[in-house]
């Protein structure tokens, strides 16, 4: 089991931080690795904290009288310089809990409203997205929306187009569009499952 020796922070911004870790593995082999996390200082860093908070969460949204529809959000990202398909999706706010987040974040992002499912905390519980760069972990909650679609809600900051598809343009999106990984596995379930919630009852 490798060993850390040292974690510097290298920056102090309001969502995400550089650190630098310096380490050893149990082979001897000495690294000097930089992980960017949604941590604000040293402390929060799961690799001190060894918490299991989300950071943040993902909405799988079915939509329509008979559940045959997914909300999506195709989204302008920095770090591609173009468009991608993703669930609706955000950071949890202090002392909010992830259906909480899920709830707020739906409304913010595609003004539609989030009746949240039971399910077993098997599928909900945070999971690392990217951790070989990152410690953030999201929860994802499965749900049903109701509503219109609206963009009043968005922050200025984002670039959002919400998107309610059916199975035809969800086999569009994958086979022509950039699709998030979280996202594109749960579209499996969505095509090929009857009823695409129906993995949720397997645990």
């Amino acid at each position: 089991m490798a060993t850390i020796e040292s974690v510097e922070q290298l920056s102090q911004n309001r969502f995400v931080n550089l650190y630098n870790v310096k380490g050893v593995n149990s082979k001897g082999f000495h690294s000097n690795y930089f992980v960017a996390s949604r941590a604000k200082t040293k402390d929060e860093l799961k690799l001190v904290s060894h918490g299991e908070e989300a950071d943040g969460v993902a909405i799988y949204a079915l939509y329509g009288e008979k559940r045959d529809r997914v909300v999506l959000v195709r989204q302008w990202r920095y770090p591609i310089g173009d468009w991608i398909y993703e669930f609706p999706a955000g950071l949890c706010e202090p002392g909010e809990n992830y259906r909480e987040a899920a709830v707020r974040e739906l409304h913010e992002e595609t003004g539609l409203v989030l009746e949240p499912l039971d399910v077993d905390p098997a599928f909900e519980k945070p999971r690392y997205t990217t951790v070989g760069m990152t410690d953030e972990s999201v929860a994802t909650v499965y749900g049903y929306a109701s509503g219109e679609l609206s963009a009043r809600f968005e922050e200025k900051s984002e670039e959002i187009e919400a998107v309610i598809a059916d199975r035809d343009e969800v086999r569009r999106i994958l086979r022509e569009e950039k699709v998030a990984l979280l996202c594109a596995y749960k579209l499996a379930h969505f095509l090929n499952d009857d009823d695409p919630f129906g993995f949720l009852r397997g645990c």
